[in-house]
C-alpha cells in the first residue's frame, strides 16, 4: 500500500511555472502517465507525464539517459507507445521513476537544461489509449447506485442477497474502449417486444446513457492459478483513470437475462487520456466504511490496512452539452456530482476476488469500478437514475429537456482530489459524443 514520501511534501514547488498555480491539477505532486502525439501530427504516439499546463517527452528523455538504476529502467521502458513495459515493471520501478522525476522538475534541479527542451504544450498535443488493454472487467461498487436501480425494477428488495458479500463484475469488451474525445454512432439491437407474444423490436438505442466510472490500470500481473491476496493487492494496480461506461438500456433490459450484459455495454466505453499513479493519491486515502449491520468480507477480502485506508476521496462530476447549447455558445451543464470514497468495495478487493480462483491478470489490464453514485440527492451518476428511467426529463438550463441521450450529446466527466493546504490534483477529463445511428 503506497505510503506517503518526499514527494508528496505540499510545499514542493516546479520550475514549470503553470505547476506552481492554484488549482491548475497537474502540480509536481501528480505527474501522470499518458500517450500522446502533436496535434494532427502522423507520427508515433510516445509516452509522456503532464506536469502544468506542459508534457514532458519521457520517450525522448529515455535517450538522454539522465539516470542509473530503477529509474533508468523504469524510464528506458517508455521508449514504446504504451505503458504497458513500465506497468509490468512493478510497484519499485514506478516509484523510483516518480522520485526521479519529481526531484528533476522542482525548483533548482540541474536537470532543467535537459528537460526543458522535451516540455510541449498540453494543448498542443493529441491522445491515444495510454496502454493495450487485454482484458476488462467492469464491476458494480457502489451500492447507492445498485439500491437505486434494484428500486425500479424489485421496490421490495433491491439488492440482490449476494451484493454485500462478492464484488459482482463482468467482462466487458476491450476492443470498443477509446480515449477521451471518442465520438460513436448510437448503437443498435433488439428490444423488448411492445405486446406479449409479439416479435422483439429492432433498431437504434431509444434510452442511451451514461456511466459515471473510475478506470483501474492493472501494473505487474500475476500467474495463472496464483491469486493475490489482499495485502499485496494494491502492489497490482498501476493507476487510477476516468470512465464512462455507456449503456443502451432498452437493449439492455431485453438482453441480459440470463447471461448478464452483452450488446448494450460493448459499443463503446471512454476513458480519461491521464493515467494517475497509486503512488500520487496517497495523501487522500479514507477509511473504507460500511454501514453498521452490515455483514464484514469474508477473510479473504478483508485487512486491517484495507479498511483502515482503502478507500479514496475523488470528487467526481457529470456535465452535459448538447447541439443546441454549443450552437448558442454556452457552457456544458453540470448533472450531478458524486465520491468515490462512497464505493461500497475497494480496489484492492477487486483485484484479490477477481484472482481468487486463479484468474491471470496482465499489465493494462483494466477494471471498472461500476456506476459510482452516492447517497444524496444530486449524486446519482447515470441518467437512469437522475430521470426515473426517463420518466422524469431534466430540463437544461438553456431550456432542452433529457430522459436519455440524444444524438449530438457531448458528455464530460472530470474528476479531481483536493483537500486544505495540498494541491488539487487532476485525473484530467473524459468527454464522449454520440452521433446518430448507422
Amino acid at each position: 500500500m503506497s505510503q506517503l514520501n518526499e514527494t508528496h511534501d505540499p510545499s514542493l514547488q516546479s520550475w514549470v511555472d503553470s505547476a506552481n498555480q492554484p488549482g491548475n491539477g497537474f502540480p509536481i505532486q501528480n505527474l501522470p502517465f499518458g500517450v500522446f502525439r502533436e496535434k494532427g501530427g502522423s507520427g508515433a504516439f510516445r509516452i509522456g507525464v503532464a506536469i502544468g499546463d506542459k508534457v514532458l517527452d519521457l520517450s525522448a528523455l529515455a535517450d538522454r539517459q539522465p539516470w542509473n538504476g530503477a529509474a533508468s529502467e523504469a524510464l528506458d521502458a517508455c521508449r514504446s507507445g504504451r505503458l504497458n513495459g513500465l506497468m509490468a515493471l512493478g510497484q519499485a520501478h514506478w516509484s523510483a521513476l516518480r522520485l526521479a522525476l519529481s526531484r528533476a522538475l522542482r525548483v533548482g534541479s540541474a536537470l532543467r537544461p535537459v528537460l526543458e527542451p522535451l516540455l510541449l504544450e498540453r494543448n498542443a498535443v493529441e491522445h491515444n489509449l495510454p496502454a493495450h488493454i487485454g482484458d476488462y472487467t467492469d464491476f458494480y461498487i457502489s451500492v447507492h447506485h445498485a439500491t437505486s436501480v434494484g428500486k425500479q425494477f424489485r421496490p421490495d428488495n433491491p439488492l440482490l442477497p449476494n451484493y454485500k458479500w462478492v464484488p459482482i463484475g463482468y467482462h466487458g469488451r476491450a476492443s470498443t474502449i477509446g480515449v477521451s474525445g471518442q465520438a460513436f454512432p448510437r448503437p443498435v439491437g433488439q428490444m423488448r417486444p411492445a405486446a406479449e407474444g409479439s416479435p422483439p423490436q429492432f433498431g437504434p438505442c431509444r434510452r442511451l446513457d451514461y456511466e459515471l466510472e473510475l478506470g483501474v490500470f492493472i501494473g505487474q500481473g500475476n500467474p495463472q492459478g496464483q491469486r493475490i491476496n489482499i495485502e499485496d493487492a494494491e502492489s497490482h494496480i498501476f493507476g487510477l483513470c476516468i470512465l464512462n461506461d455507456w449503456s443502451a438500456r432498452d437493449v439492455q433490459a431485453w438482453e441480459y437475462q440470463p447471461l448478464g450484459p452483452f450488446l448494450a455495454k460493448n459499443f463503446a466505453s471512454t476513458i480519461s487520456p491521464w493515467v494517475v499513479t497509486l503512488e500520487a493519491l496517497a495523501p487522500f486515502r479514507e477509511a473504507l466504511k460500511r454501514p453498521d449491520g452490515d455483514p464484514q468480507p469474508l477473510p479473504y477480502l478483508s485487512s486491517p490496512a484495507n479498511t483502515e485506508s482503502g478507500a479514496f476521496n475523488v470528487q467526481l462530476e457529470v456535465l452535459l452539452s448538447t447541439r443546441e447549447s454549443r450552437a448558442k455558445g454556452l457552457e456544458p451543464a453540470r448533472l450531478s456530482s458524486s465520491n468515490f470514497r462512497d464505493a461500497y468495495w475497494s480496489i484492492a478487493q477487486l483485484v484479490t476476488h477477481h484472482t481468487v480462483n486463479g484468474c491471470k491478470l496482465q499489465p493494462g489490464d483494466l477494471f471498472g469500478t461500476g456506476t459510482l453514485s452516492g447517497p444524496e440527492e444530486g449524486e446519482q451518476a447515470s441518467l437512469l437514475e437522475l430521470t426515473g428511467n426517463g420518466q422524469t426529463p431534466i430540463t437544461l438550463p438553456w431550456g432542452e429537456q433529457r430522459g436519455f441521450l440524444e444524438d449530438h450529446d457531448e458528455v464530460i466527466l472530470r474528476a479531481h482530489c483536493s483537500k486544505p493546504g495540498y494541491p488539487t490534483i487532476s485525473l484530467g477529463e473524459c468527454s464522449g459524443t454520440v452521433l446518430p445511428a448507422v
